[in-house]
């Protein structure tokens, strides 16, 4: 076996490399920028290389800095984990060539399988069902509007070389190709060093499933089932599953099948998925294969037993895969939630900056339910804005779907992120979906059910209870800590305006009793777990635990009980009467700024002072994240003002346009 490896990538999947790599007893070596000096993974690794700047180009992407990196240190083999170099054709013929092991397949693979307009005619060649489309390369946005015009719009607008959600448009309209088709080429261009692009017929109501294969170099390959991946945002995944809750035992043999002949089509032996689009009616269609470890692995590792990116290191060195398609079985049910550092509240745009706070929930069996967090960061660590804004990759397994959900949504309660915008309000609010539970979900479920964006939900019955309980324990526990306890037992508890008046009292067990007012309902709440200065708040409400994230402020509290937040005060019935009488705050008018949305470089603004502006026009290009973002015009306007110039770097909230 190997003894020592290179890990050519960063982050949460550089650290979940390690942690492999350690159990089988072998040294790594992590390269890292200049951005990540201080990172978990250059802390864990047994030895360390700088690689140059921030910036991937001039870092993670350069061959060179990496075949470097490999012979001074005297390395065997690179892992790639997924993105950066993972699916370079050239990069793992170079190490090939020069004796290092690729810790992924053959670059013969990569080259059929990683380019998704060859990919789709070899899929075609081996009998796999594909999407209509055109698979042609296409130059100009007019050629492409007249090519959506034969297919029929909705059309999927999609670079040749793209990944991760990147470089994806969806046209409903002439107007729609013209302008997507530019922007995706300019993300391919910057994302992926490759303009090239090439249209599909987009699928109406569809499902994203994809299965896990693993080949060996001895011509061995098996699926490990699949994974349900249609809980996207903007074509990025965001909570995956495996099994997924649409496919019977037929149609995961067939699919199944599928994805291993296409596999073997190409002497695949590695790690790779093959990924389709799924009808309602289980009808599929092959999309493309990614010939890396997919970030969703995860899940797949918890219903099978196998590790994954032990397998790939195994199938590199030469071993033979230790099992059959025969020793395989799905055992229970796994979700995985991409926390991302990005603020559900203002359209999920990305957050950069530092974790003053990060607690994460304990691992491992929790009882009805088992969590895995992969992350890569740590409290104190900075979210950078040259990288994916991932945080961590949280998983619960459980013997059933419902038990898996359950065990998502406590898991979550017990995260706690402070100092960036991030995604937990919104992953929680999927979870206590009916809809989500019911397993009814297709690739448009978050535009469905947030048509308008998504805006915290107001709390259901019991969420209520957990606001006025916790509110109503920490007045107690934070006076007597004062030294200032008013004795008082009756409270009006408002949640934001709407008021509930509270007795409390305590039985013999030190359990507090919380007797609702014009309810007849009392609520029990023990094993209180928070003192002042705690941001989180743990116990056991009516004999059901919950966690509530909690700030204290002037006149009371802020609490969040999954998706929803509240200001919450605990007043006496004189106090509330007075605050009853107060005049609701009158916000600020905006309607005449274009601000940015997030933090970020200004790419263009492709207006001036005294243009007259329609309404929908482009009056501004921000890009953050990798990821383009198009500001336009709410209203009809002249402009009066330009705050800012192209390769400016802006803050979030900074004003760029301002109309008469």
């Amino acid at each position: 076996m190997f003894s020592k490896i290179l890990i050519a990538n960063r982050g949460e999947i550089a650290v979940r490399i390690i942690k492999t790599c350690r159990r089988m007893g072998i040294a790594t070596v992590q390269v890292y920028s200049e951005a990540d000096a201080g990172s978990l993974a250059v802390e864990m690794a047994d030895e360390t290389v700088l690689i140059g700047p921030a910036p991937a180009a001039q870092s993670y992407l350069l061959a060179d800095k990496i075949v470097e990196a490999v012979r001074q240190t005297g390395a065997e083999a690179v892992h790639p984990g997924f993105g950066f170099l993972s699916e370079n054709a050239g990069f793992a013929r170079r190490l090939r060539d020069e004796g290092i092991a690729f810790i992924g397949p053959n670059p013969e693979a990569i080259e059929a399988m990683g380019d998704k307009i060859s990919s789709k005619k070899l899929a075609a060649e081996a009998g796999v069902s594909t999407v209509p489309g055109h698979m042609g390369l296409i130059e100009t946005p007019e050629e492409s509007v007249r090519i959506a015009n034969q297919i029929g719009y909705p059309i999927m607008i999609k670079a040749s070389a793209g990944g991760g959600g990147k470089g994806i448009r969806v046209a409903h309209s002439d107007a729609d190709m013209a302008e997507g088709f530019a922007a995706v080429k300019a993300e391919a261009l910057n994302a992926f060093g490759d303009d090239r692009v090439f249209l599909e017929k987009f699928i109406i109501d569809p499902r994203h499933i994809e299965i896990q294969v693993m080949g060996d170099k001895h011509g061995n390959v098996v699926h490990l089932f699949e994974r349900e991946c249609s809980i996207q945002r903007r074509n990025q995944k965001v909570i995956e599953e495996a099994p997924s809750p649409l496919l019977d035992p037929e149609t995961r043999a067939a699919m199944g099948a599928q994805a291993v002949a296409l596999a073997k089509a190409v002497n695949y032996d590695s790690a790779g998925t093959v990924e389709f689009v799924a009808g309602q009616d289980k009808s599929f269609f092959f999309l493309e294969m990614n010939t890396r470890l997919q970030v969703e692995h995860p899940v797949t590792e918890l219903i099978t037993g196998v590790d994954l990116v032990e397998q790939m290191i195994r199938s590199a060195w030469g071993e033979k895969l230790a099992f059959e398609q025969k020793d395989l079985a799905i055992n229970g049910w796994a979700i995985e939630s991409r926390i991302y550092a990005e603020d559900p509240y203002r359209g999920f745009l990305p957050s950069i900056g530092r974790l003053i706070r990060y607690e994460q929930p304990d691992e491992g069996d929790q009882g009805d339910y088992t969590v895995r967090n992969d992350s890569g960061v740590r409290e104190g660590d900075e979210i950078s804005m040259f990288y994916d804004p991932m945080i961590a990759k949280l998983c619960a397994w459980g013997e059933t779907r419902d038990a898996a959900v359950d065990g998502m949504a406590r898991a979550l309660e017990d995260t706690h992120i402070h100092g960036v915008g991030h995604n937990i309000p919104f992953l929680a609010a999927v979870m206590d979906q009916p809809r989500f539970r019911s397993g009814n979900i297709s690739t448009s479920y978050i535009k469905d059910e947030f048509p308008d964006g998504f805006h915290g939900l107001a709390p259901d019955r019991r969420q209520t209870d957990i606001l006025i309980a916790s509110a109503a324990a920490m007045n107690e526990i934070a006076a007597e800590a004062s030294g200032d306890p008013s004795g008082r037992t009756d409270w009006i508890v408002l949640i934001d305006r709407e008021a509930h008046g509270v007795s409390l009292s305590y039985d013999d067990d030190e359990a507090l009793t919380l007797d609702l007012a014009g309810e007849d309902r009392a609520l029990q709440l023990s094993d209180i777990d928070w003192r002042p200065g705690l941001a989180q708040f743990r116990a056991v409400l009516d004999g059901v635990p919950f966690t509530a994230e909690v700030a204290r402020v002037a006149d009371g509290f802020t609490i969040r009980t999954r998706a929803a937040k509240a200001r919450v005060r605990v007043l006496s019935p004189h106090t509330a009467a007075l605050y009853a009488r107060l005049p609701e705050k009158v916000a600020a008018d905006t309607s005449k700024l274009i601000a940015s949305p997030m933090p970020g470089l200004v790419v263009a603004i492709p207006v001036t002072v005294g243009q007259e502006v329609k309404t929908g026009e482009t009056v501004a290009i921000i890009e953050a994240m990798k990821m383009q973002n198009i500001l336009k015009a709410e209203r009809d306007g002249v402009v009066k003002a330009v705050s800012a110039a192209a390769g400016d770097p802006v803050a979030a909230d900074d004003v760029l346009v301002e109309f008469e």
